[in-house]
């Protein structure tokens, strides 16, 4: 492991000057355990630990450096022709600003003196900084994706940097990270994290795929050093993220309901309690195991911990944000991207809450970088479950994840609607695969890497999906206007959109451009910006939706050599609930469906599916002429 600093000699005793620089690449790494090489504050003089060799430093804005020391202490930096000075106050806290400075990759160091020590920073270059966050989508390593390996072989930029920030549990704002290995259950290992590592294959490997990919192409499109910080965490949902006191001033039902919940299930947590409820269950597996004659594993032993429960559960709301946003908070950053929604899907009505705290997250997390219009890429939610096809139609919109990518996408066009046009918005469920951790991941970030130079590296490039510009509803059709033309992924017909009437009751929708007339030749010319919508089974449609399905059968696109999907949307506002009325016509227990109801509505929806082909294959029988 190299150093994340080097101590320089001073006139202190020799083992003042090493006491935080010996021993760790000899400390072992004990299964299941972390084990911390330099903890988050150190004694002594103790820059934050985001500053460290290999790092990357802000360009083109003042830059905040600060840390902790003795009380009264003065502390110097030292960097770039410049140098800085402040004194430690009673919370020894110090921080100094290093005025703008120009990008340049060639590596430098930084110094940072106190009075008994002095620390030397190497390796350090001056780029761009993006946050990365969301869950485990965002997390999912290079080295597991489709086209994985290649990428790793080629991974050598030695201007990429990456940071994975570790995640620090329980509800108190942290004020710094440590440097560790992390004991991690799902891969079984211990993960290196709050270190900035050079990008080579082997630090590249177990990084963020979507992040890898996104600073690959920024850096080979613009040669200016990029920084990726990695503060994503697998089964994260959006309130863990947000902080507590920004969802505490969301006045709605939806977000009191969460809070109150929360706050109940911490505050009746009886640890001895939990005890005795596990040790009794231990027993009970003892038992069984022994009267079905099969042996107790030697380290299967009585559970003696009291544990915390709730209170330092990582979905606490605003604990992932205390613990991994919050560290970081006051560094200066270029932007940030976003992958989420899996586990607020899990929610009966999830999307409703994510609707309503999204954008405060938003605002939070750019107010703590410092910059209440700080670019933020919004990456859509995923595809999981079966693929959506005619068989499957309507029982695949029974899913609350598709609710979510909408909200995604709603959130992108609000931010812009009120002229915020710094946060970008890319589709991600045209890679279908079936498992929630879909590996075709390479094409996601570069397709929001295309927003990033776009938009702010001023880039000729295409990355905003096609653009809805009127609904109208004519003549037994729905009619739609985009802001450009658009085609399907291959020759043949569009696909993906469903239409209903005011009963509710959706079906598949034909799909074809507008007539307008013929040419002199006698050919039909057609409006590809106006898209006709309609079905014989919906003979009066109100609304409409596209790709509403978790893995949707849907390929429209941009027409301008690009790929960019017609996102994920619709023109109504009913919910699951709503759908149950449509198709059960019985009147739900609440808001939200319980398991039962779901399972009527799957069921409905089974059998309405199963009707269409019926109808479809009676017409296709009546327009077939008898054989000779």
């Amino acid at each position: 492991m190299k150093a994340a600093y080097r101590f320089l000699s001073l006139s202190a005793p020799a083992a003042l000057i090493l006491a935080w620089g010996a021993g760790a690449d000899e400390a072992p790494l004990v299964r299941g355990e972390d084990r911390i090489d330099v903890p988050a504050i150190r004694e002594g003089l103790s820059p934050h630990n985001l500053f460290q060799s290999n790092m990357v430093i802000q360009r083109d804005r003042p830059v905040r450096i600060w840390g902790w020391a003795t009380p009264g202490e003065t502390v110097t930096v030292v960097f770039a022709g410049q140098t800085e000075t402040a004194v430690a106050g009673e919370d020894r806290a110090w921080e100094v600003t290093l005025a703008a400075m120009p990008v340049n990759a060639a590596p430098r160091t930084m110094t940072i003196r106190g009075r008994d020590q002095a620390l030397a920073f190497e390796n350090v270059l001056v780029g761009d900084i993006w946050v990365l966050g969301g869950q485990s989508n965002m997390e999912f390593p290079l080295s597991r994706l489709d086209g994985g390996r290649l990428e790793i072989e080629s991974a050598r930029f030695g201007s990429i940097r990456l940071l994975k920030i570790p995640l620090l549990h329980g509800p108190e704002e942290q004020a710094s990270f440590p440097l560790q290995y992390q004991w991690s259950g799902w891969f079984s290992r211990h993960l290196r994290q709050g270190y900035w590592d050079v990008c080579a294959p082997e630090t590249a490997a177990e990084f963020s795929g979507i992040g890898y990919i996104f600073a690959r192409r920024l850096y080979m499109a613009t040669g200016v050093p990029i920084g990726v910080i990695d503060t994503s965490r697998g089964g994260a949902t959006l309130e863990t993220y947000t902080p507590d006191a920004v969802l505490r001033r969301i006045d709605t039902p939806e977000v009191r309901a969460m809070l109150e919940e929360w706050d109940g299930k911490v505050r009746e947590f009886d640890p001895q309690k939990d005890l005795e409820d596990r040790v009794a269950g231990h027993h009970r597996w003892v038992e069984r195991m022994t009267r079905e004659g099969n042996p107790i594993p030697p380290d299967r032993t009585v559970p003696t911990d009291l544990r915390p429960g709730p209170a330092m559960d990582m979905n606490r709301p605003g604990a992932c944000y205390a613990g991994m946003i919050a560290p970081i908070a006051g560094m200066t950053a270029r932007g940030i991207i976003w992958h989420h929604g899996f586990n607020n899907a899990l929610q009966p009505n999830g999307h409703v809450a994510y609707a309503q705290i999204f954008p405060e997250m938003i605002r939070a997390w750019r107010e703590d970088f410092g910059d209440p219009r700080l670019p933020f890429g919004i990456i859509s939610l995923c595809t999981a479950g079966t693929p959506q096809d005619l068989e499957n139609y309507l029982e695949s919109m029974l899913d609350e994840g598709v609710y979510i990518r909408a909200v995604q996408y709603r959130t992108f066009l609000d931010f812009e609607a009120a002229g915020d046009t710094n946060v970008g918005y890319a589709s991600s469920f045209d890679q279908r695969r079936s498992w929630y951790h879909p590996q075709i991941k390479i094409p996601v970030g570069e397709r929001i890497a295309t927003w990033a130079l776009a938009t702010q590296y001023g880039r000729p490039l295409r990355w905003r999906p096609p653009i809805l510009r009127e609904m109208r509803v004519e003549d037994g059709s729905i009619h739609l206007r985009m802001a450009e033309r658009t085609g399907p992924y291959h020759d043949g017909p569009i696909l993906g959109f469903a239409i209903a009437g005011a009963d509710g009751r959706f079906q598949p929708a034909r799909a074809e451009w507008m007539e307008t007339g013929r040419d002199d030749r006698g050919r039909v010319q057609h409006d590809r910006t106006h898209l006709v919508l309609s079905s014989p089974l919906v003979p009066e449609p109100v609304h409409f939706r596209y790709a509403w399905s978790r893995n949707p059968l849907a390929n429209l696109k941009t027409a301008d050599h690009t790929d960019i999907p017609f996102a994920t949307q619709r023109s109504d506002a009913w919910t699951l609930a709503d759908m149950y009325r449509a198709y059960v016509g019985e009147e739900p227990a609440g808001a939200a469906l319980n398991r039962a109801e779901n399972n009527r509505l799957r069921a409905a929806l089974q059998a309405a599916d199963l009707q269409r082909r019926r109808h479809e294959a009676e017409a296709f029988i009546r327009l077939t002429p008898p054989a000779p």
